[in-house]
């Protein structure tokens, strides 16, 4: 209702790529790297131990960074909609035997009354939307976001009037035809010139211009800037079309109240939840409405996001396992391939410590440097994940720690049974390899 989050098309895309890099990789180590000759070998067992670890240190770093800028989004976009918000919405009823479609819900009256009865409350916008084609001199824009609403608008949704100013509650109980411009909109209507006094036609109602919002921009997938702003009882009287009036009436979908203080949140939504409880008759446990407060939407939305980053952790973490698998096979071909090289350092007094450390001390340092490059892939593949899809990505310190330490203890874990074979070798049998 509030915010627009990421497609799920491109989580999946992002899923799809890494297992089917993965899968690449795990193909070339089973299937097609065996098949290759011997002297070919060297340069493929350092491709194929990286491989994987590369995919992990991207993917993960990838994952993290778009999942951070999903949640940064989310908490930009609610907190761009006012400080200390809580919000009231209507639950309509469809309608069943002896009932009237719609029937139940929040009333422009419930707006009133919160304000006189509850206290701590700063501010109470309620808003009413309507799509209208609007003509200001030879210039027609057609599907314009209308916005009827309240005088509190301006200052519970944080939003700065350029010119002029806004309307009263006098002139929203008149129904008095005037209207505030957003940014663009007004710059799309009359460029620049000073756009106060003028008289446009909206839907063939005659709407006079007190003054024009200071940018606002994209909040969710709402842009403030280019709406028409009405007092409410207009859009009520001239923009509900008549065969919806009977239902529809005078009842809105949201009323947004500003709390004087964070602390004081919870007793006014339990004030709220009583005051409207008694004005509509129904039960506390079966309300015709809902109360929610900024950071249980923040909550919510971010729910959405841990799913996705929990399944493309499983996806990165299978990754990481098959390329441990690929670093411990490989590096047991690679002790097969230089058993002789194993038998002379041996033979010149190298303990089976010093052997154990030489091949460990390997297969860390392929794995650190395939996190390395898994890193600087993660960063690029953020980036352009970011262009490519419009969403706002954030590099996230912790996802090189992690990448860094992961490699790491990949390439000690892994690497141990092939170090451990190769410093258990008998030196004689080493030196008659061929």
């Amino acid at each position: 209702m509030f915010l627009k989050l990421p497609k799920k098309s491109l989580w999946t895309a992002l899923v799809v790529f890494i297992i089917a890099v993965s899968g690449g990789f795990a193909y070339y180590k089973s299937v097609y790297l065996p098949a290759q000759v011997p002297d070919e070998l060297q340069i493929k067992t350092v491709t194929a131990r990286q491989g994987d670890i590369v995919i992990f240190a991207s993917g993960s770093g990838t994952l993290i960074a778009v999942s951070s800028g999903t949640e940064a989004t989310i908490k930009e976009q609610i907190t761009s909609l006012g400080s200390n918000l809580v919000f009231v919405t209507s639950n309509f009823n469809r309608g069943g035997p002896g009932q009237r479609a719609s029937s139940g819900g929040l009333v422009y009256d419930d707006a009133f009354a919160i304000t006189d009865d509850i206290k701590g409350v700063v501010g109470v916008v309620v808003e009413q939307g309507s799509i209208e084609t609007i003509k200001a001199g030879n210039i027609t824009l057609t599907e314009v976001s209308i916005l009827g609403t309240t005088p509190d608008f301006p200052s519970v949704r944080d939003m700065d009037i350029e010119k002029g100013r806004y309307f009263n509650q006098t002139e929203v109980d008149r129904k008095q035809k005037l209207t505030i411009l957003g940014h663009d909109l007004a710059h799309e209507l009359f460029g620049e010139s000073d756009p106060i006094g003028q008289t446009i036609n909206v839907g063939g109602t005659k709407l006079t211009i007190i003054g024009v919002f200071a940018e606002k921009g994209l909040v969710g997938d709402v842009d403030y800037d280019i709406r028409l702003y009405t007092p409410i009882t207009v859009v009520f009287q001239k923009f509900t079309p008549s065969q919806f009036k009977g239902i529809i009436g005078d009842r809105v979908r949201v009323i947004y109240v500003e709390v004087e203080s964070q602390e004081s949140i919870e007793d006014t939504i339990l004030q709220i939840e009583l005051l409207l409880a008694r004005r509509h008759d129904v039960p506390l446990n079966e309300p015709d409405f809902s109360v929610t407060t900024q950071q249980e939407i923040i909550n919510t939305q971010e729910s959405t996001t841990a799913a996705f980053r929990s399944l493309l952790a499983w996806v990165a973490g299978v990754s990481l396992i098959v390329g441990g698998i690929g670093i411990m096979n490989i590096m047991l071909v690679s002790v097969t391939e230089r058993t002789r090289e194993i038998g002379i350092r041996q033979s010149v007094g190298a303990t089976p410590n010093d052997i154990r450390w030489q091949f460990l001390t390997e297969a860390v340092l392929l794995s650190l440097v395939g996190g390395m490059i898994g890193v600087i892939a993660g960063a690029a593949g953020s980036w352009v994940f970011g262009v490519i899809s419009r969403m706002r990505t954030v590099l996230v310190p912790g996802s090189i720690l992690l990448a860094f330490t992961s490699s790491a203890a990949v390439g000690i874990f892994f690497g141990f049974y092939p170090a451990n074979k190769a410093a258990q070798m008998d030196p004689i049998e080493s030196l008659r390899h061929e």
